[in-house]
């Protein structure tokens, strides 16, 4: 029998003409048939184990890629390899997973990344008991295959599944669990395998829990939308078929300027958690230092999407939070840009890189909704997964930029690096240029009305009017 619905609470309705906003009275809602579920919790806690568990697959080696390239006898470049596949594999797939998402339904999209990501830590696991490096790619391989079945999930996830203030708050959680698995494999790969020769045992504490997910979401993922819908845009169901609706997202002026600036802070975000080690160590900074940092760029950027989530939940205001909030995150990156290439000071870095994912880390879960809201009736996942195809490709081409603009120092006394010294003050000046670019790109010329919302209100309106009495004379 379902649960008792969480009830309605006065959502923002923006006029056409104004652009403001005007309070809907609640009770109309009533007239439409929606009912929320309590099995909503435990669909968001699949997708979240889901998300987590295949984050610890792509950066399993990376924490111990010294250890790593011993056992297997290959270079650290060929390790490298084993995390980037995952993007290198994920820019073709992600346009089949926007396809199958819009067309074969939620369910089988994560019961197939499921099964992806548990063939793929198990064959991981195969490669290491008889030492074979193809053996591991092809599991990594696998495992990338599983990623975007996954990550493109949590926006259309929250739009099926959770009434409307509840959807930035349940795609926040879905998208955070991504990386918290990154800050789970940074923290169990070095504690598991300090040595060689337990890289076998760090692959099997890496495929069991992904055994288990698979059959809990195997079993446990019944549907894919449940028997009422929690919304009225959800009972609407008026999302375009996939090619259609590329098309139409193509014409938007208002979503071009957001699939940019994401993806390009996407991009940033991921040239920065990569290359964090290698620019730190010039100044005299730890790789446990530098891992400090990631941790501490994660764990802050958890809280701050919490906390913007549960605001956005209540106000609505998608565009001033991620106006704000990219604004905020220029302004870190620069002052990151600054204080890293500074000797003796670890207190200004660890504080730089927390305002930095406070800030940068919350804004993604709410621009997912925002993309969903500026390009209704296109699909969730084709609007959310085109986002994360720009970032994939920008990531590419920053870190090929970033790395080509490095230059060799004959002498760096501080420095802590294993090999090569490079100087990373102009790649890092413009970093921070492209990041202050787009924000102002964004800030500038993004302007939209939220056409998810104003459909719901749409809907209801005519809901109430269908419902009124007639009087005839």
């Amino acid at each position: 029998m379902p649960a008792a619905g969480d009830g309605w609470t006065p959502s923002r309705e923006v006029d056409g003409s104004s652009g403001g906003p005007r309070t809907v009275n609640s009770e109309l809602k009533k007239l439409v048939t929606l009912r929320v579920y309590k099995r909503r919790w435990f669909v968001l806690l699949l997708l979240c184990l889901l998300n987590c568990s295949n984050a610890t697959i792509w950066l399993t080696f990376a924490p111990v890629a010294d250890q790593s390239a011993q056992f297997l006898g290959v270079t650290s470049e060929q390790i490298n390899w084993l995390s980037l596949v995952f993007m290198v594999v994920a820019i073709p797939v992600s346009f089949g997973t926007t396809w199958m998402l819009e067309t074969l339904g939620l369910r089988f999209t994560l019961i197939l990344g499921a099964w992806l990501n548990m063939f793929g830590g198990f064959v991981r696991f195969i490669g290491a008991v008889w030492p074979s490096f193809p053996v591991v790619m092809s599991g990594q391989t696998v495992g990338a295959l599983a990623q975007p079945l996954i990550v493109f999930t949590p926006t259309k996830l929250a739009a099926h599944w959770f009434p409307d203030h509840q959807r930035a708050t349940a795609n926040m959680i879905a998208s955070m669990s991504n990386p918290l698995g990154i800050l789970l494999a940074n923290v169990v790969s070095p504690l598991v395998a300090g040595r060689p020769q337990q890289i076998p045992t760090l692959l099997l504490v890496y495929a069991v829990p992904t055994g288990l997910i698979c059959f809990l979401t195997t079993l446990g993922f019944r549907s894919s939308a449940p028997p009422t819908p929690p919304s009225v845009s959800a009972e609407l169901s008026c999302s375009e078929p996939f090619l259609p609706g590329l098309k139409r997202l193509l014409k938007n002026r208002s979503y071009l300027v957001l699939l940019v600036a994401i993806g390009s802070g996407l991009a940033v975000f991921t040239c920065v958690s990569s290359l964090l080690e290698q620019i730190l160590c010039v100044h005299g900074y730890t790789d446990d230092f530098a891992g400090l940092c990631g941790a501490l760029l994660i764990v802050f950027g958890v809280v701050g999407a919490g906390l913007l989530g549960f605001y956005v939940d209540r106000t609505k205001n998608f565009t001033e939070a991620t106006k704000i909030n990219m604004s905020f995150t220029a302004l870190s990156g620069i002052a990151f840009s600054v204080v890293s290439l500074l000797p003796q000071q670890k207190v200004a870095i660890a504080a730089t890189c927390s305002l930095f994912g406070f800030f940068g880390f919350s804004i993604y879960p709410v621009a997912m909704e925002l993309a969903v809201e500026c390009s209704y009736p296109v699909g969730e996942a084709t609007s959310t997964g085109l986002i994360f195809i720009c970032g994939q490709i920008l990531s590419v081409l920053y870190m090929i930029l970033l790395q080509g603009l490095t230059k060799p120092i004959a002498s760096s006394p501080l420095s802590t690096c294993g090999g090569a010294v490079l100087s990373w003050k102009v790649p890092l000046l413009v970093m921070s240029g492209l990041c202050s670019f787009f924000t102002c790109f964004f800030v500038i010329f993004f302007h939209t009305r939220y056409r998810r919302l104003d459909a719901e209100e749409d809907a209801t309106y005519r809901a109430a009017h269908a419902a009124a009495p007639t009087t005839s004379e």
